[in-house]
Parts: C-alpha cells; sequence; structure tokens
C-alpha cells in the first residue's frame, strides 16, 4: 500500500474538534442555547483533552429554519451567539492555547432572507435577478434533501417562477455561474480571513457546480433519494481552485475541508486537484462503515489506494451534527466505542472528532412536541452535560434534552475517573501527538482473522482492533502503549483480548 507524505502542514498534524454551538455550552448568563461565551468559557476543555483545532458549526446570521446553515449574512454573527467581538475574542483565547480556528462555510445556498435573494425574488430584471437558479419550468427532476421525497424546486409566487433549493425551501440556491457570486463568496471568505481564521470547513462545496439539465436516476428518485450525492460535475473544480488561491493569499497554511458528499473514494479523490483545490475531504464511506474489521479495512484501503499515490491527504470522522452518534450506530457498546477510538486516532491523516464523542455519548431520545430540526438529527445535537448535577452546567434547562445517562456521562464526573473513556481519548490524542508514525507515513496491513482490523503503522507500531467474542493470537508479543480497555496498559501479551483494541510496538 502508498505511503502518505511525512506530516508538514499543521493541518495535517493536528486533531480537529467539531463544536456543535448551539449545543456545546452557554455563558454565564446566557439561556438554554449554547453561545460563543459558553465555547471560549470550556476551551481549556478541549485544550485538555488535546485537539489542535476546533471547528464551528455555522454561527452566521440565520433565521435558522436550517439552524444556522441557511444563512442571512455571511459577514456577521447571529445575536443568539454573541457579536463579532466575541468572535474576535473566542479566536484569539483558542490561538493563546495554540488551537487553530475554523469556521463553517456554506457556499451552495443562502438564507431566503438574505438580501442577495430578496433582491433576486423582486423582479426578472433586476441586478440580482440571476444571482440564484430560476426556472419557469422545475429543469430536472431531483430530490430535495429535506422534508424527505420533495422536490429540489419551489414556486415563488411573487416573481412567477421556479427557484433550485437543493434542501428546505428556506435554502434557495446560488447560481455560481454567475461570475459576481463567486466574487461576492470569495469576499466572504476574505472578511474572516482578514480576521484571523484559520481555514473552512465547506459545506457541500461538490454543489457549486451543477448540471441543471440531468436528471437523476429515476430509482433514485422514486426512492425519495436527494439528489447531493449524485452532484459530480467538472466545472466545480475549476471554482475550488479559485477558491483555493484565495486561501493561499494568506500567511499561515489557512486550509480547507470540503464535505463532498459522494460515496465513492474515487470520486472524492478529484476534488484535491494536483494540490491545488481542497486540503482535505470528509471521508463519508469511512463514517459509513460499520464497526467490524472487513468493513473498515476495505474503506481505509480503498481510500488509501485513491489518495497516497496523488500525495492527497485523508481525514477520518466517525460521528457528527448530521448523522447518529457512532456508538450508537455501532450498537450502544461502549467497548465498541473505544475500539473505535483508537481506530480512528491511529490512521494516517487528520482525525476529527465531534464534541461528546470523548464522553461516549449516544443521541439524545427526543420526544416528538420537542423536535425541531427539518432533517430529523436532534438526537445527535443533545447538549453537552458539563457536571451531575440536574442541569449539567448549563444556567438554564437547554433547548433540546440531554443523552441518556448524563448523570455519569459528563465531563466533571469522567474526569475524575482516569479509566473512563474521556480519559481513553486524551491518552490517545498525547500518544498521537508524540509519533509521526501514527499521523502519516505507511500503512501496512495484517491478517489475524476476519473479526480482527490490524496494521503496522511506521517503523514497529501494530494497532489491532479484535472486534471478536474470542482473544486473538499474534505472530510476535507487542508491548501495549495504549489498550481500549486500559488494563493491559504497558503491558507485554502475545493475543489481545475479545472486543479489545492495543496499539503497540514490537518487543
Amino acid at each position: 500500500m502508498s505511503d502518505l507524505p511525512e506530516p508538514t502542514s499543521w493541518w495535517q498534524r493536528a486533531v480537529v474538534y467539531q463544536i456543535y454551538p448551539r449545543s456545546f455550552a452557554a455563558g454565564q448568563g446566557g439561556s438554554g442555547v449554547g453561545d460563543l461565551a459558553g465555547i471560549i468559557e470550556h476551551l481549556d476543555h478541549i485544550a485538555w483533552l488535546g485537539a489542535d483545532a476546533i471547528w464551528l458549526s455555522p454561527v452566521f446570521r440565520s433565521p435558522m429554519a436550517d439552524f444556522g446553515y441557511d444563512v442571512s449574512d455571511f459577514c456577521d454573527i447571529d445575536p443568539v451567539f454573541g457579536t463579532l467581538a466575541d468572535l474576535d475574542r473566542l479566536v484569539a483565547e483558542a490561538h493563546d492555547r495554540g488551537m487553530k480556528v475554523l469556521l463553517d462555510w456554506v457556499p451552495n445556498h443562502t438564507s431566503e432572507q438574505h438580501p442577495w435573494f430578496v433582491e433576486s425574488r423582486s423582479s426578472r430584471t433586476n441586478p440580482k435577478a440571476d444571482w440564484y437558479v430560476w426556472r419557469d419550468e422545475p429543469a430536472n427532476n431531483w430530490v430535495a434533501a429535506f422534508p424527505p421525497g420533495e422536490r429540489a424546486w419551489h414556486w415563488d409566487e411573487g416573481r412567477g417562477q421556479w427557484y433550485l433549493r437543493t434542501f428546505a425551501h428556506q435554502q434557495p440556491d446560488l447560481n455560481w455561474d454567475v461570475s459576481e457570486v463567486e466574487a461576492a463568496m470569495h469576499a466572504t471568505l476574505r472578511f474572516w480571513l482578514d480576521r484571523g481564521i484559520d481555514g473552512f470547513r465547506m459545506d457541500v462545496v461538490h454543489l457549486i457546480g451543477k448540471d441543471i439539465g440531468r436528471d437523476d436516476p429515476a430509482e433514485a428518485v422514486a426512492r425519495g433519494w436527494p439528489h447531493v450525492p449524485y452532484n459530480d460535475i467538472d466545472i466545480t473544480h475549476d471554482r475550488l481552485r479559485r477558491i483555493r488561491a484565495v486561501l493561499d493569499e494568506y500567511p499561515g497554511e489557512r486550509t480547507s475541508v470540503g464535505e463532498v458528499y459522494l460515496l465513492d473514494e474515487a470520486a472524492v479523490a478529484r476534488y484535491y486537484g494536483a494540490g491545488d483545490e481542497l486540503h482535505m475531504s470528509f471521508n463519508f464511506p469511512f463514517l459509513w462503515a460499520g464497526a467490524e474489521a472487513s468493513s473498515l479495512r476495505g474503506r481505509i484501503t480503498r481510500t488509501l489506494e485513491h489518495l497516497a499515490p496523488i500525495g492527497a491527504w485523508p481525514t477520518w470522522v466517525l460521528s457528527n451534527h448530521d448523522v447518529p452518534r457512532h456508538r450508537e450506530r455501532h450498537g450502544g457498546d461502549e467497548r465498541v466505542a473505544r475500539i473505535m477510538c483508537l481506530v480512528l486516532l491511529t490512521l494516517p491523516g487528520t482525525p476529527f472528532l465531534y464534541q461528546g464523542e470523548e464522553l461516549g455519548l449516544v443521541d439524545a431520545d427526543v420526544p416528538p412536541d420537542q423536535q425541531v430540526d427539518p432533517g430529523g438529527r436532534d438526537g445527535c445535537r443533545a447538549p453537552i452535560p458539563w457536571s451531575a448535577e440536574p442541569l449539567h452546567g448549563w444556567p438554564t434547562e437547554p433547548w433540546l434534552p440531554f443523552p441518556p445517562e448524563s448523570d455519569v456521562r459528563n465531563v466533571a464526573t469522567m474526569r475524575d475517573d482516569p479509566a473512563s473513556i474521556l480519559h481513553l481519548y486524551r491518552d490517545a490524542l498525547a500518544l498521537r501527538r508524540g509519533q509521526d508514525d501514527l499521523i502519516g507515513g505507511r500503512l501496512e496491513p495484517l491478517d489475524l482473522g476476519g473479526s480482527v482490523l490490524a496494521h503496522r503503522r511506521g517503523d514497529g507500531w501494530i494497532v489491532v482492533a479484535n472486534f471478536g467474542d474470542a482473544a486473538v493470537d499474534l505472530t510476535d508479543a507487542v508491548v501495549v502503549a495504549i489498550s481500549s480497555c486500559r488494563t493491559l496498559d504497558g503491558a507485554t501479551v502475545r493475543s489481545v483480548p475479545a472486543l479489545t483494541a492495543v496499539v503497540a510496538r514490537t518487543a
């Protein structure tokens, strides 16, 4: 298997911690909705954990039809989160702790309340009439992401035309075929880069080029599958190169990670270009792999086969704000979640952690009368419990229910327990940080049986993840640096117990 290049840039060496601001923390005197002040107050938790960068889900002005992904002003902070001054303070505080800050940039669409769309829908002849995708009739059979099954075209009575909305009808798609739109969106990047932002997570960035006249497969439409994973056309790459050029104007290795929701590793590899498009792209095939050896092995192998030969840098992620948490998806057994922690943090590339993953959280059970998300994603967005008392460190009852077991699965309780999954994450991050062989370099698969994911890493490291119900024997004795159950840490072993992972060196 091809080697990755040695990590040289900060984003190659980093572990990135995703913050969903509404649910992370509310500042003193705040409400039940998380804000920038709350993030600042809890930056020390992220620094203690050992993450190198934070990514904030959108904090721009928004009517919140899609909780921030419907942007009404790309160059201001929504009052629910604070002010521009609060964001500047957050960046300064993070930088003081040695952490970078990424913002969530939404290039495909705006809110229907954005001034651009208000003007565009006002007539067919105004200066921004073509800034969005308007047609007299729906131009294709595309299905919107939500509500499930709805067509991706919405009728506007005032203008007397249909507009494209790949997501909710309150999120009209921008028309990147218009050069002024591209220039305006570049200006939004420069606004934040000028304020010291270190990079961007780029929401569904593969949608900025579209072939409007191309239908999706009839079978997919019949099943109500949304258009998003079928959008893949060449012109997008020209636009990504120009976006990359904007980032490259700035010092400090400003970076990008794309949400390219294509479920094929070869297709995603194209979005790195020749080192002149995205710096990184999220690895969704790996995210959706099951917690079992063959599925993970296949996704890891395919990713490295497509990325390593072109010098592209992988990402690895298990959970985010759009999908059920990985412990939830993988059946709820904390032993499996612990195994996945060590798998994630020892793969070559950049790992992304989702807030609360370090606590081993599962999704909250949100009653129907409290569900608010148009995409049904409330459960994975439940508030982070910081302490054991009833409000778990929040000033008032938060906007969504807490996840299960918050009386024990909270930061304060788990910090006091060195055997907790929280300390496993912290110790695994510390181990990774000190070993370049666990960041880049070589991954050589090992065959230890069908229920075991095993590989050599670099010079003398071995990672063994035993998903089976029986111990697995090793060819040689190894010295365990860290184990998912912690009882093996420091031991010399010749086998790995059932439902256990170890990161070790040859004895």
